[in-house]
């Protein structure tokens, strides 16, 4: 687990977010924050420690849709040191729309799995369940 906190001029002091495994397309980046961008706890960004302007949105799945539930295998748990899965936090990486929020959407099958306890963290790739990678994400 990092004891390692980022302090900036965006954020206050955070803890910091170790991925057991990079994210798809970003090898050089394990080590991020959350960031919370809204009041209410609906939208963060999962920012890099390690290279500047990489960042992610993100979203807990409850907020968009109440019935997603990914399945986490044994070896996921594993891999973050999960006693209790109660800790787990999921969050789904958001793509902004061109059109705006209207537009934006939510990738089902890989949502990113978080120990909140050990602060590892895994993006979880659900290729066999059928689920999109871009799920509009705010219903018209």
């Amino acid at each position: 687990m990092s004891v390692a906190t980022v302090d900036s001029p965006e954020t206050t002091t955070l803890p910091v977010i170790d991925f057991v495994a990079p994210i798809p397309g970003f090898p050089e980046d394990r080590r991020f924050v959350l960031v919370r961008l809204d009041d209410a706890g609906v939208l963060f960004s999962l920012k890099s420690v390690d290279t500047d302007g990489l960042r992610f949105l993100v979203v807990p799945p409850t907020q968009f849709f109440p019935d997603y539930e990914a399945e986490i295998d044994d070896e996921t748990l594993a891999a973050l040191g999960v006693a209790d899965q109660s800790d787990l936090l999921v969050l789904l990486v958001v793509t902004a729309g061109e059109a705006g929020a209207e537009d934006a959407t939510a990738n089902l099958m890989a949502p990113i799995v978080l120990d909140q306890r050990s602060r590892r963290a895994v993006q979880l790739i659900l290729s066999h369940s059928g689920l999109p990678v871009r799920q509009k994400l705010m219903v018209a």
